[in-house]
């Protein structure tokens, strides 16, 4: 029986033709599977269902989706964490077929997000060390509905490429990219186009962002993916998205609890020291 998949050009240019007409023809398909975005059990036989491959240097991995949660995709991911995603699945379930692509081609079970990680080095860096963003995940009310959200604050001034004076320039760099004050956290922020959450396996991978020659490159990467709760995952599947907030160095800090954490962002939404979007799921 054909299944109801969806593989997009951009999926098919990097499979071949054959493999992706194998997979619309179900001979590489599988009948049920995980969604890689909200974690239900999905069937190929009776509901839309989209091919996600997360590609690294190397390694390339292929995920099944339901079509309602995210389209048929390609998403670069570092390495190193499609390394760690295939030995985790090797660990926890029997081999999956090879598929015709770079590498060893698993589907990836499922998603989440994290609590209270730390990144990489800021893109734009400060005269000496690096910035690292930091980033805290809770979800933040907005009126009476709990959105899934990501506070980011590096650890010192973030200037322009180039820039040696020494100035914070963090938020600045963040509305040229398209991001707004917040004056209001009860109100959501706008979808940023181009711009994405990368959830996979029940952890946090990567803010990605547009890139300039097409497709999203990574802003954000976890060292390592990053676990979320159930409560977070639950609410950034239903809303497909997730609301990023940004805040310069030493304005929020970690709090432990998401009531502090609220209070601590209306602090700073005080000063006028909040910018925010929402982004939708990638590869989730």
């Amino acid at each position: 029986m054909p299944r109801m998949l969806d593989v997009s050009d951009e999926v098919r240019s990097e499979i071949g033709d054959d493999e992706a007409d194998r997979l619309l023809g179900g001979d590489r398909a599988p009948d049920g599977y995980e969604c890689t975005s909200c974690r239900t059990p999905g069937d190929t036989h009776v509901e839309p269902t989209s091919t996600v491959l997360f590609v690294g240097d190397e390694t390339a991995v292929l995920a099944f989706a339901h079509a309602r949660c995210i389209p048929s995709q390609v998403v670069p991911v570092a390495e190193e964490q499609l390394v760690g995603a295939v030995r985790s699945i090797n660990q926890s379930q029997p081999a999956a077929p090879d598929l015709a692509v770079p590498g060893p081609n698993l589907t990836i079970p499922a998603p989440t997000a994290p609590t209270t990680p730390v990144g990489s080095p800021a893109q734009p860096t400060a005269p000496g060390q690096a910035a690292i963003l930091g980033i805290t995940c809770g979800l933040v009310l907005h009126g009476k509905v709990g959105h899934a959200s990501l506070v980011v604050e590096p650890t010192g001034p973030v200037g322009r490429p180039g820039s040696t004076s020494g100035e914070d320039e963090f938020l600045d760099l963040l509305q040229d990219a398209g991001f707004q004050s917040v004056t209001d956290l009860d109100e959501t922020p706008d979808q940023l186009p181009g711009w994405s959450v990368l959830v996979a396996m029940g952890k946090l991978h990567a803010i990605l962002q547009p890139a300039a020659a097409g497709g999203s490159t990574g802003w954000w990467q976890a060292h390592q993916p990053l676990q979320v709760t159930d409560a977070w995952r639950m609410a950034a599947s239903q809303l497909s998205e997730v609301t990023m907030y940004a805040v310069p160095a030493g304005m929020v800090g970690r709090q432990p609890r998401e009531d502090l954490l609220r209070q601590a962002l209306e602090r700073a939404v005080a000063l006028g020291q909040v910018v925010a979007a929402s982004l939708p799921l990638a590869g989730t």
